[in-house]
């Protein structure tokens, strides 16, 4: 019977959605088409992008590249292939592009004209999983990454058992985000290129022999690996350690590899916390990357370093700067660093000269630059978003500002959608600073009605609720169904200075938790806030804010929705895969005394002797960041407690819900949830 209820609800397209046609709604959510890589060509004349669109139906999606010029004009589709996808764009010298594509039944290298004429296959790479493919400037050498099997598994060390199902287990980091180990590593092979651009000869692997991976795994990819000018030196990032080792340390580093010698130089050797994205400056004699200065603080303020080659000295040359780094470029003349970096609920763009010196603002707005490229002298193509709008490229004048829209992916899917006001308000704290609180009005707000509020809980702990546009939490999705959202910037999220980012760190349950209860009510004291219909919801750290508010709201919440939330620390802390994050952000491990506040005063569980609110508890088979246990201890203590809840379990999902059906789904059974338990009024969205 309840089987059959969720069948029905899967089913059921949100009311207000269905209703009105023209606000955001989870099924619009997976049409718009969605702005991946860019690449400006050599000539600074032409950005090539992808777009990737998915099929609900088919519930998969499709990548094809298309061109702008970087003086503005018509977007041209250069690729229109329905099967597979088209990505890891390089430009060649000659100005043409290349890419990978599976369209021959593996990944392999294409090249075609700026015009989308003269498509080429170029490679015949013999294996399968190639990956994070670059090619070096001068077009003379091509690097990529690829697994290579490193361990034994239970066939290996007993092939007279083909079928044994199993895995033997002797160190840590057996498992890793949301898959197993497999026995394989990924190592960077560089291969040569011919006149004609097609690989020749054979793919070398320039970590023969090592367990280790480059990219870092799971999320990292073609960013930390790059090529010289010359094209005979490649740079990548590794955390070269196993097991236990690994599962307890952030150190990565930057490795030099020359062709001509086979030679490899670790060139942040001492450096203690992630090393990652080496960039080599224009002319080659230096490379700067972005390096966290505390082992096992995976949050910790990016800095920038530069190594020089000549003098082999390396400076950070952001040193004293409260902004965190990413996305380094250099510029042309290899005299300025520019950056991304969030600020006060914002992804803005700054530069500082690459000898150090003061670190400038180039950017100021209500949105983010996600991602950008130069594009000549003090001009940058960048990937820009609000919370109500997804991802487009603009050009920016680094000099004075100013910004020029190249792309409008959406504009057929996102006409007529209205979206509702954003509000970034200023509210006092318990400890009496000023925290900044982004609040979401329903579209067609009106202020002589009252609505229904939810406390967004942000995850991390330390990601920064900035004007990025979520698939996942979309806050026009929720405003679209009446509600109020309001989503406080707290304690530990970064863009707030180093203080405010860092303090969260074994105060899980104290300052950040009291943050979120100080925003709820200074916005549902508004006489348009219904204090009768307050929801909490929220993911991973946030999941663990739900529970843990669950026990102490005091009467302020209706309802609440927890996503891969931690419940019971004692026993995630033993479970969870990088031991770093956990002993960095609880503080000490279970066993250790005397016992840390973490597992005495901040442990969820402990509280849930308070329970008295209705609770939907959503997790992910596959999560092992927060390993699927932590979501059933939470549901089976409800359920036992007489507690009025659901659990909603995706066997083959991992920390996030990534496949098309099965978001929707997600989607669903969230507002259903909210709607029997909130009961939104139907006037309040239309």
């Amino acid at each position: 019977m309840k089987r059959n209820l969720l069948t029905a609800l899967a089913l059921l397209p949100l009311a207000a959605a269905a209703q009105t046609g023209s606000v955001y709604t989870p099924e619009l959510l997976w049409k718009l088409g969605r702005l991946g890589e860019m690449q400006v060509s050599p000539d600074r004349k032409t950005v090539a992008y992808t777009v990737t669109r998915y099929n609900l139906a088919d519930n998969k999606g499709q990548s094809d590249i298309w061109t702008v010029p970087v003086a503005g004009g018509a977007p041209r589709q250069l690729t229109s292939t329905p099967t597979v996808s088209e990505n890891t764009l390089n430009w060649r010298p000659d100005g043409k592009l290349t890419f990978l594509s599976g369209e021959s039944g593996t990944d392999q290298l294409y090249v075609i004209s700026a015009d989308g004429s003269d498509k080429q296959l170029l490679s015949q790479f013999p294996e399968e999983g190639l990956s994070n493919l670059k090619l070096a400037p001068k077009a003379n050498f091509v690097l990529y990454t690829q697994d290579v099997k490193t361990g034994k598994s239970v066939q290996d060390w007993y092939p007279d058992l083909p079928k044994a199902d199993a895995k033997i287990i002797d160190d840590l980091n057996y498992r890793h985000w949301n898959v197993w180990d497999d026995y394989k590593a990924s190592h960077v092979f560089f291969q040569p290129l011919g006149a004609d651009g097609k690989p020749t000869g054979y793919g070398k692997d320039v970590m023969v022999g090592e367990k280790f991976d480059s990219p870092l795994q799971p999320l990292g990819g073609s960013e930390q690996l790059n090529f010289a000018p010359d094209g005979y030196r490649l740079a990548y990032t590794s955390r070269k350690l196993t097991g236990k080792a690994e599962a307890e340390s952030t150190n990565s580093d930057i490795y030099l590899y020359d062709v001509r010698t086979g030679q490899t130089q670790n060139l942040s050797e001492g450096l203690g916390g992630y090393d990652t994205e080496p960039v080599f400056s224009p002319d080659g004699t230096k490379v700067a990357w972005l390096s966290m200065a505390t082992p096992g603080f995976e949050s910790d303020r990016n800095g920038v370093v530069v190594y020089d080659f000549k003098t082999k000295k390396r400076e950070d040359v952001t040193k004293g700067s409260e902004q965190s780094a990413a996305n380094v470029r250099w510029s042309l003349d290899g005299k300025t660093l520019y950056f991304v970096s969030p600020l006060e609920g914002t992804e803005q763009l700054f530069a500082v000269p690459a000898k150090g010196g003061k670190v400038q603002q180039l950017s100021k707005g209500a949105f983010n630059y996600n991602s950008f490229e130069l594009a000549g002298p003090g001009v940058a193509i960048a990937s820009k978003t609000t919370q109500a709008t997804p991802a487009d490229l603009v050009r920016v004048d680094l000099k004075t500002g100013r910004e020029t829209a190249l792309t409008n992916i959406n504009e057929q899917e996102l006409a007529g959608v209205k979206t509702g006001k954003t509000e970034a308000r200023m509210v006092r704290t318990t400890d009496g600073k000023q925290m900044q609180v982004y609040v979401i009005y329903p579209p067609d707000f009106d202020p002589s009605k009252k609505y229904p509020a939810l406390l967004y809980c942000q995850g991390g702990p330390q990601s920064p609720i900035t004007q990025s546009f979520s698939y996942r939490w979309n806050f026009q999705l929720l405003a679209a169904n009446g509600y109020i959202v309001v989503a406080p910037n707290r304690r530990g999220l970064p863009g707030f200075g180093t203080e405010w980012n860092n303090s969260i760190s074994g105060d899980w349950g104290g300052q950040p938790i009291r943050d979120y209860l100080s925003a709820i009510d200074n916005v549902s004291a508004e006489p348009y806030v219904d204090r009768a219909r307050l929801g909490c919801v929220g993911a991973s750290y946030g999941g663990y804010s739900v529970y843990l508010l669950a026990g102490k709201h005091e009467g302020r919440f209706k309802t609440f929705i927890a996503h891969c939330g931690l419940y019971n620390l004692t026993s995630w802390y033993p479970s969870t895969e990088e031991m770093f994050f956990a002993k960095q952000d609880i503080g000490a491990a279970p066993w250790e005394t005397p016992q840390h506040k973490s597992y005495t005063d901040f442990n969820p569980q402990l509280f849930a002797k308070n329970w008295d609110t209705p609770l939907l508890v959503i997790h992910g088979g596959k999560d092992f960041r927060v390993p699927e246990g932590q979501g059933m201890e939470a549901f089976g203590t409800a359920q036992l407690r007489g507690i009025p809840s659901r659990f909603l379990y995706f066997p083959n999902e991992g920390h996030w819900i990534g496949k098309p059906q099965n978001s929707v789904l997600w989607n669903r059974v969230f507002f259903d949830w909210l709607g029997r338990t909130l009961k939104p009024e139907a006037s309040a969205t239309k």
